[in-house]
């Protein structure tokens, strides 16, 4: 059986949340979906749990960080061409994000990143392994 991964999010607004994901590629899966959270499908292996603070906050004690002035992890997604990242970035700003670093170019690597409107920081990338200079 293949690994799934399951990216927890806490979310201010979980309907603008939702929009912002859809609108850059995730579906949702309604069977996993309540007025206190939303699973996110971009493909049968990755989902991206969006949770309420009331929500999150069943699963920790530790306090829930502010994101849009501190971070405590980038999430990164490989992707299967250049343009399925630029596609990807672009949709995401479209659908109100911010674009927190500059696009990167390193050679056999193309890397974006973009922010959601809670600040969650995520890097789409292509790598072409066949110009790897190593």
């Amino acid at each position: 059986m293949a690994k799934k991964i399951f990216i927890n999010l806490p979310v201010a607004d979980l309907g603008k949340s939702m929009d912002f994901y859809t609108k850059t590629g995730f579906t949702n899966n309604p069977a996993f979906t309540d007025e206190t959270g939303a699973c996110m499908v971009l493909s049968d292996e990755i989902y991206v749990m969006l949770l309420t603070h009331d929500k999150f906050s069943q699963f920790t004690d530790k306090k829930i960080i502010d994101a849009q002035t501190g971070i405590g992890v980038i999430n990164a997604l490989s992707l299967d061409s250049r343009e399925e990242v630029d596609t990807m970035a672009d949709a995401a700003l479209k659908a109100g994000g911010s674009e927190p670093v500059s696009p990167k170019d390193y050679g056999f690597m193309q890397q974006r990143s973009f922010s959601d409107p809670d600040g969650n920081q995520w890097e789409v990338l292509f790598m072409d392994m066949s110009k790897y200079p190593g």
